[in-house]
């Protein structure tokens, strides 16, 4: 493949932030064999939609997703809407034969996210590619850990310990938007940044959580109902809705290899803004990161004598580091917004390599498997179950 791939974005909230600012970056720091080009950006509200695309760069905006996933100039498309939609979108446009990027988690079912992966699997086959956009993947401290293990730096993994803290719904008078609508959304707290810390787990330690036992809860059950048409930004009424997911899950799992692994996903969790936080102990070494600090990692080598044992922080800022060389000079730090454009370089390469991206639709669907056995665990009084189909 030469030339270019022009992009189209379905949907322009704060993913739509995020992932404009990965296609536009990208091809301006690392040498991608493909030119991306920002096609069009698509929303339901035309004059928002219009207003996203002058101010993150989009040539067109457009208020109809299936039309533009029917055109023949786009050949990739980008996924950012609730999790709700994301089945219907991705399957047309593989059968159209885009190239699809979805956000995570892949869709709010299990039986979507079978659907998703099959359309993917059939796809393949014609050289279309697919990937979830599981984006902390990609922060380099977090490659880098990846690689120690891989490498045998921790030795046999014994224990896991990952969690995702926010405290954004602190207010039990914060509105009440679709991410707090099971129907929407499929999950709250488990499925939204849950899912994060799940596949980071199995990214770093390169093992699928292959059972869980876990708890779930709604700490607050009814919040303010936003008047109709307006946004997180708009003013609450007195009326008050239901929230239908989960506040809080707290799940233990354990690894294809036989190691343990806690699990907490809140947005309750007073004073943590977005510590999304993992530990891993190993027989031989063992390592922290925390993404409130993403430009560091912890590493502990019990190899080392006694006398000189200590976990040692690792600035990960060096050209040698994952995806670091394009950037600035060593020691200075990178933000939340580079992992997207690592995300773009990553997915240009792989279609251009006519290579299967990572994370894959299947990687997504193992993922939603984990998080429906969470919920029926709960629903069981905390039962073992397993992810496995």
């Amino acid at each position: 493949m030469t030339g270019t791939l022009r992009v189209a974005m379905i949907g322009h909230g704060f993913m739509g932030a995020a992932h404009s600012q990965g296609w536009r970056v990208a091809p301006r720091f690392f040498d991608l064999p493909v030119e991306p080009e920002m096609a069009v950006i698509v929303g339901r509200d035309a004059a928002g939609v219009e207003a996203s695309a002058r101010k993150w760069g989009w040539e067109q905006a457009a208020t109809d997703w299936r039309e533009v996933i029917a055109r023949d100039d786009i050949d990739v498309v980008d996924i950012v809407t609730p999790g709700d939609t994301h089945a219907e979108i991705a399957i047309a446009a593989l059968e159209a034969g885009k190239h699809v990027l979805c956000e995570k988690p892949l869709a709010n079912t299990v039986g979507e996210a079978e659907s998703m992966a099959d359309a993917a699997a059939r796809a393949a086959e014609r050289g279309v590619r697919s990937m979830v956009g599981f984006t902390y993947r990609r922060v380099p401290a977090a490659t880098f850990a990846r690689d120690l293990v891989a490498q045998g730096r921790l030795g046999e993994i014994r224990q896991v310990r990952a969690e995702y803290l926010q405290d954004w719904l602190m207010d039990a008078d914060a509105p009440l938007t679709w991410r707090m609508k099971k129907e929407h959304a499929g999950s709250g707290a488990l499925g939204d940044i849950g899912a994060h810390a799940v596949d980071l787990t199995e990214y770093i330690t390169g093992q699928n959580v292959e059972s869980v036992s876990g708890i779930i809860e709604t700490i607050v059950s009814e919040r303010p109902v936003l008047a109709s048409g307006q946004g997180l930004s708009g003013t609450a009424g007195a009326e008050r809705g239901a929230v239908t997911v989960d506040d809080v899950a707290l799940f233990t799992g354990r690894l294809a290899q036989g190691a343990l692994a806690s699990f907490e996903a809140t947005r309750f969790r007073t004073g943590r803004k977005n510590a999304l936080r993992i530990e891993i102990s190993g027989s031989t070494g063992a390592l922290a990161f925390d993404l409130e600090r993403l430009n560091e990692l912890e590493f502990y080598d019990a190899t080392h004598p006694g006398t000189e044992l200590g976990f040692r922080r690792i600035l990960v800022t060096e050209h040698d580091h994952p995806y670091l060389a394009p950037w600035w000079p060593t020691g200075h730090m990178l933000g939340y917004e580079h992992g997207f454009s690592h995300q773009v370089r990553d997915l240009v390469t792989a279609i251009h390599e006519g290579a299967q991206p990572r994370p894959s639709f299947d990687d997504g669907l193992h993922v939603q498997r984990v998080l429906d056995a969470v919920e029926r665990s709960s629903a069981a009084g905390s039962t073992w179950v397993s992810t496995l189909a």
